[in-house]
C-alpha cells in the first residue's frame, strides 16, 4: 500500500466511500475501486468483478430501498492495506412501511489508494476473523 494512503488517510477514504454510497452517487463510488476489483457478496453466494459489475450490484441493492444507509460504526486499519468496517446497514425496502437493520463486517483490501477487493459478512465475528487473516497474509 502506498504511504500516501496509510492511516489515517485510508480511513478518510473509507468514510468518503460510505458517504458516496449513502448519497447514491454511483459515479463517485466507482472511483474508489480498481478497474478489476472484486466484491464478494457472501450472503448472496456470488461475486461481482470489475467496476461496472460492482456499480450494477450496488445500484440494484440500493434500488431496493426507498431509504437506506450503511453507517460504519468502526473502521479499523489492520495494516497491509486491509480495513475492517463494522457496518450497521438498514433502511426501508421499497413498498413497505417497516425498516430493516443488520450489523455486518466488511473487509476491504486496498492497493495504491484504491479498493481491490471487498468481502461482506453478515456475521461480524466471521468478518473480523477474515480481516485478521488477510492482514496477516498481506502484512
Amino acid at each position: 500500500m502506498s504511504e500516501e494512503y496509510a492511516t489515517p488517510a485510508v480511513i478518510k477514504r473509507m468514510r468518503d466511500a460510505f458517504e458516496a454510497a449513502n448519497r447514491r452517487d454511483f459515479d463517485a463510488m466507482k472511483r474508489f475501486f480498481t478497474t478489476d476489483a472484486v466484491w464478494h457478496a457472501r450472503p448472496l453466494g456470488t461475486s461481482f468483478e470489475g467496476r461496472a459489475a460492482i456499480r450494477g450490484f450496488l445500484e440494484d441493492w440500493l434500488g431496493g430501498y426507498e431509504d437506506f444507509k450503511a453507517e460504519p460504526e468502526e473502521l479499523l486499519d489492520l495494516g497491509g492495506g486491509v480495513v475492517l468496517a463494522l457496518v450497521r446497514e438498514g433502511g426501508r425496502p421499497v413498498g413497505t412501511v417497516g425498516h430493516v437493520q443488520q450489523p455486518e463486517g466488511w473487509v476491504f483490501a486496498w492497493a495504491d489508494g484504491l479498493i481491490v477487493e471487498v468481502e461482506a459478512y453478515t456475521d461480524v465475528d466471521e468478518g473480523r476473523a477474515a480481516a485478521a487473516r488477510l492482514a496477516e497474509a498481506r502484512g
